[in-house]
């Protein structure tokens, strides 16, 4: 696996588990939303200073973002769409 899918696996696997929003991510750490998701996407290839923004927000080590997954895991998985939780439905009479 090259570096920038490296990358794009950890954050979204960290992300995903500590239940952080991709737009939450991005605006914590200064950049474009649509950046971010280019990046766990691999269409991006971010500075080493970003990336350092990203552990730093996501509160681990830069390396960990660098981190070899385990033979056979599968990908992480994306969070459920959309920015607002469900409404609650009303009784119609």
């Amino acid at each position: 696996m090259n570096a920038r899918a490296l990358v794009a696996w950890n954050v979204r696997r960290i992300r995903v588990d500590r239940g952080i929003p991709q737009e939450q991510l991005a605006f914590d750490a200064g950049i474009d939303r649509s950046y971010m998701g280019r990046i766990e996407q691999q269409k991006e290839n971010p500075t080493i200073d970003l990336l350092d923004r990203i552990a730093t927000t996501l509160g681990i080590h830069l390396s960990e973002l660098f981190a070899e997954p385990a033979k056979g895991a599968t990908p992480p998985k994306p969070m459920s769409r959309g920015r607002k939780p469900p409404r609650p439905s009303r009784d119609r009479k």
